[in-house]
């Protein structure tokens, strides 16, 4: 699966996946700087992006959970997701993701 990630700065990384993989993986392999700090157990919000306009309709809708973790993130919009919580499919291939300019690392709050 491919995915592509929008930095901050606007330079655009093209990665691969596997389908089943979590986003983060992929992120974090490619060296996007989402910290994942509780490991995907949706316990913080330091993996949040933004999910590209015509893509976010394709996601599985975000449980209360993950909803609550958003509330947490800066920069939330309305396309924001965890991307611990996006798992790579067929129908996810080519998926366009931007990294937030803000991050909290809930791990020191």
């Amino acid at each position: 699966m491919r995915v592509r990630f929008v930095t901050p700065r606007g330079r655009v990384v093209e990665a691969e996946g596997e389908a089943g993989t979590p986003l983060l993986d992929v992120a974090q392999a490619a060296g996007m700087p989402l910290e994942g700090t509780c490991e995907g157990q949706m316990a913080c919000s330091t993996c949040h992006v933004i999910v590209a306009a015509e893509w976010f309709a394709r996601l599985p809708d975000a449980s209360e959970d993950e909803e609550d973790m958003l509330d947490l993130a800066a920069g939330v919009q309305r396309t924001s997701r965890l991307s611990c919580q996006i798992v790579l499919s067929d129908e996810l291939d080519g998926l366009e993701v931007r990294v937030p300019a803000e991050s909290r690392d809930m791990s020191v709050i």
